[in-house]
């Protein structure tokens, strides 16, 4: 099977990235700041927009949406794993791979198509913690753009806390 990806410029898109071995690495604020900081450099040189995001222990999601005429999001992923490489500590590089072993080496990437696919996919980001047992509530994952949107008054302080708002459809990760 040959594997395809969907390039389309000024598109928006939904990514998961997943760790090597889904080893907990984004479990303290010094790898979460490496990987604010690859965002932050790449952005700098290849803009793009980060509309939602959730950085869970193991993998991230987040959707992405790229400028008029660029369609390239994986030179920004690579760029992005490889900030990340070269500024974790050694020890969790694992030097037998030509990669460093951080991450795995292909990601998920899936065009979103409109309004409703677009809120179903920010919805699971916001909720994704809760899924996986971490939480009790959106609002308590501090790795979110979650609070981003509540100060927006797009949502709700409490939402997702009682129930699952949107269906399990997603098995990406």
């Amino acid at each position: 099977m040959q594997y395809r990806r969907a390039f389309s410029p000024g598109g928006c898109y939904f990514f998961t990235l997943v760790t090597k071995n889904r080893r907990n690495l984004f479990v303290n604020h010094v790898m979460i700041d490496v990987l604010r900081d690859a965002f932050r450099m790449v952005k700098l040189k290849r803009p793009f927009e980060i509309d939602a995001i959730v950085v869970l222990p193991d993998h991230i999601h987040c959707v992405w949406t790229l400028p008029k005429g660029d369609a390239d999001f994986a030179t920004r992923w690579r760029l992005i794993k490889t900030w990340v490489t070269k500024h974790c500590n050694a020890d969790m590089r694992q030097t037998s791979d030509p990669e460093g072993g951080i991450w795995q080496h292909r990601y998920w990437e899936h065009l979103l198509r409109d309004a409703t696919d677009y809120q179903y996919h920010v919805d699971y980001i916001h909720y994704n913690a809760v899924k996986h047992g971490l939480v009790s509530s959106p609002m308590d994952w501090p790795y979110s753009s979650f609070r981003r949107y509540v100060k927006a008054g797009l949502l709700p302080e409490d939402w997702g806390a009682e129930e699952v708002v949107f269906g399990n459809g997603i098995g990406h990760e």
